[in-house]
């Protein structure tokens, strides 16, 4: 990270703050569906490109994990094979330079097109979600304060 280094000083790549917590929040959904290897260094090289938060950014990738890969993955090769009007064949996924060369080679088109629109779907229905709640939370935040004030 010694390139890095007068980047990793900026406040916004580390505080907690609205502009910069949401938006690395849709980034790590949008990482987190993409089928390549490495989405947290992914994460924390965009983080830093488009000064967000790298640790929300890179946590939010574990929503891809050994337990959901194998579905997420599932779907996003179905929703893509349905929008290119691709007869879905059987999809087994494992982690292997076989089933890299044989089975991914296939099926790469629609995988990719679904992982890029759920992942879109995802990062934008995560930014909303969360930027409602922070604007809830701090209105009832600021209320709570004004109602102490007043006798």
């Amino acid at each position: 990270m010694a390139p890095f280094r007068h980047l990793l000083h900026d406040h916004r790549l580390w505080g907690i703050r609205r502009k910069t917590v949401i938006p690395a929040f849709a980034l790590g959904l949008f990482i987190a569906f993409q089928p390549f290897p490495g989405h947290v260094l992914a994460a924390v090289l965009a983080a830093l490109v488009l000064h967000i938060n790298i640790p929300v950014a890179s946590l939010t990738t574990f929503i891809s994990n050994p337990v959901t890969i194998g579905p997420v993955f599932y779907f996003s090769y179905r929703v893509g094979a349905f929008l290119l009007s691709i007869e879905p064949g059987p999809f087994a996924m494992e982690m292997s330079l076989e089933w890299l060369t044989n089975t991914f080679v296939s099926i790469w088109q629609p995988l990719l097109l679904g992982s890029v629109l759920i992942g879109t779907i995802a990062a934008t229905l995560g930014y909303v979600v969360l930027d409602v709640v922070w604007r809830g939370s701090l209105a009832d935040y600021k209320a709570r304060k004004r109602r102490k004030r007043k006798p």
